[in-house]
């Protein structure tokens, strides 16, 4: 694929699936915009995808309660958004039954998992 003068918006960017779609989309062109809470490693891929060519920056966010001003500095940034990659996840309580998550874990998990994307 072609991914010229596209923007991508990745979150949960700084590792795993998110990370590698990232530098799939660098490979192929795009703009990316990572998006996670820990700077350092996002700063990390940030360097990665430069390295392949790609133009990228990083932002700083919580998606539970992040989402619209992370989709505004994209737009800010790069003039516009194509593609949005909702990979960020909570792993509070992730190996529990529901009936066993604490009722702040289950809502910081809708917060990320649903209401994030």
């Amino acid at each position: 694929m072609n991914f010229q003068r596209q923007v991508a918006l990745i979150t949960g960017g700084t590792s795993g699936i998110g990370r590698a779609t990232a530098h799939v989309f660098a490979r192929e062109g795009a703009k990316v915009v990572i998006a996670a809470r820990n700077a350092e490693r996002g700063e990390q891929v940030v360097d990665e995808l430069r390295k392949l060519g790609g133009e990228s920056f990083f932002v700083a966010t919580d998606v539970s309660n992040e989402v619209e001003a992370l989709v505004r500095k994209t737009v800010e940034r790069f003039g516009r958004l194509d593609y949005a990659v909702n990979n960020a996840a909570a792993f509070t309580g992730a190996f529990l039954l529901t009936a066993d998550f604490t009722e702040e874990e289950f809502d910081h998990t809708m917060a990320v998992d649903l209401k994030g994307v």
